[in-house]
């Protein structure tokens, strides 16, 4: 008897395994049980099929998120981020565990996270936990509540929740880490060089740069390195902007050291050189450097040293980015992209002749890899039927006010970017903004996770 299937989406061009091709997906029970040509003889309860003007993409996995609910709903809550994501063909998304409060850095905080983001989310939502001094002792039962690993900073974020750890506690951190199987995320800038440069108060984007220049990130990482050579851990770069850094991982590698490394949409698209005094909306830290460094991350990523691609979306209200004095010494530094990442990421692979499996590669099973998301980021049999349905030769203009972000202020306003999304399909079904039916994921399944008590 033909087994009979929930969907069956046939489309001329398909991002699978086998590069763009025409290919019919068959859905059952939310996941991909079939991908055939696209002729092939399915029975299904109803059918889809696109036309030659759209690529059918594995969901976008975007593994650095931050979502500041609870605590700084009025940064970013999950509602308005997931919307965000789903509108920008994200699928699933990892959350930050610094911006919310409380920190995510105890049981009881992922409590308060899943508490607060229950019924709101629009896609699928994981969880990082935070490694701070004092909660060492604490990560193994983080990670048996669900995180998919840690994230620590080796400089002071400024926020009193979540100091950085010095060399030994990056150690002792990697070493449980190591032991739980999950990666360490770190915030590599040194604290030593930090602490000899305060933050400016200028108009002047440059004196912004000057005050975190390259050796802020490449002294971290060197110390990044050799807290992972000697534990045997999987320390994990986040938003790498030094290009001077990627010679370093690329000889750790050699070596056999377990590093990995991320960069951003902001540090492939934007220059310091193109960056207007005052425009605050552009500061983030590490900073976006020159047109040349630019060059060279996206040499990394061609070269396989950076791994891939995420957003690092780090919103806040329009007062903390002191949007009329224009002080990039007192505003905050974060962008609020997440919508807009993978055109931002197509409209400059394109430029550079790159091809849509390239960015599938960076911006859906890079980052879902890092997360343990063993059935997200790729178009096969056993993965989740989560899809981004895009119009790679259509281009926009980008209007802040049709962001779904909680507070739309981004340095890319008015820019031209290609690539829409036209549609996005959560395990199976289209998302529709006004039924949020995202699930809450742990480490190698994506089963939904049960509050804690």
């Amino acid at each position: 008897m033909r087994q009979t299937f929930d969907v069956v989406i046939r489309a001329p061009r398909v991002v699978c395994g086998d590069g763009e091709v025409a290919r019919s997906i068959a859905i059952k029970d939310g996941r991909i049980a079939s991908v055939a040509p696209v002729d092939a003889q399915f029975s299904a309860a109803r059918e889809i099929q696109f036309d030659v003007d759209v690529v059918v993409l594995p969901g976008i996995v975007d593994s650095h998120v931050h979502v500041c609910e609870p605590g700084n709903t009025d940064w970013e809550g999950f509602a308005s981020a997931t919307k965000a994501a789903a509108a920008g063909g994200i699928t699933t998304l990892v959350d930050m565990p610094i911006d919310s409060v409380p920190a995510t850095i105890s049981v009881e905080a992922l409590g308060a996270k899943r508490a607060a983001a229950r019924d709101q989310c629009h896609v699928d939502v994981g969880f990082w936990g935070g490694a701070v001094p004092g909660n060492v002792p604490k990560m193994r039962a983080l990670r048996d509540a669900g995180v998919l690993g840690f994230k620590c900073f080796l400089v002071d974020p400024g926020v009193p929740d979540f100091a950085p750890l010095d060399a030994n506690g990056l150690v002792q951190a990697l070493t449980v880490a190591r032991d739980l199987d999950v990666p360490l995320l770190v915030h590599a800038e040194s604290a030593e060089v930090g602490a000899s440069s305060s933050p400016p108060n200028s108009r002047k984007y440059g004196d912004y740069l000057r005050s975190r220049p390259k050796l802020l990130e490449n002294l971290a990482v060197a110390k990044v390195i050799a807290a992972a050579r000697q534990t045997g851990g999987h320390a994990h770069v986040v938003h790498l902007s030094s290009a001077d850094a990627i010679a370093m991982v690329a000889e750790a590698r050699r070596g056999g050291v377990r590093v990995t490394a991320e960069t951003c949409p902001h540090y492939l698209a934007l220059a310091a050189e193109e960056i207007p005094d005052g425009a605050t909306a552009f500061k983030c830290s590490p900073p976006i450097r020159e047109a040349s460094n630019r060059d060279s991350l996206w040499t990394g990523l061609e070269h396989g040293v950076i791994d891939f691609i995420v957003s690092d979306h780090s919103p806040c209200t329009l007062a903390m980015k002191e949007v009329t004095s224009g002080d990039f010494g007192a505003a905050w530094g974060g962008i609020s992209s997440l919508q807009l990442s993978l055109s931002i990421v197509w409209t400059e692979a394109r430029r550079r002749n790159h091809d849509l499996t390239e960015v599938v590669a960076w911006m859906a099973e890079g980052p879902a890899k890092l997360a343990g998301l063993d059935h997200k980021g790729r178009i096969a049999p056993g993965f989740d039927a989560d899809f981004c349905v895009l119009a790679p030769d259509e281009s926009f203009d980008v209007d802040p006010n049709r962001l779904y972000h909680r507070n739309p202020l981004t340095p890319y306003s008015g820019r031209r970017l290609m690539g829409v999304v036209r549609e996005t399909w959560l395990r199976g079904e289209l998302i529709d903004l006004r039924e949020p039916r995202g699930q809450f994921l742990d480490r190698g399944a994506t089963a939904a996770v049960q509050p804690i008590p």
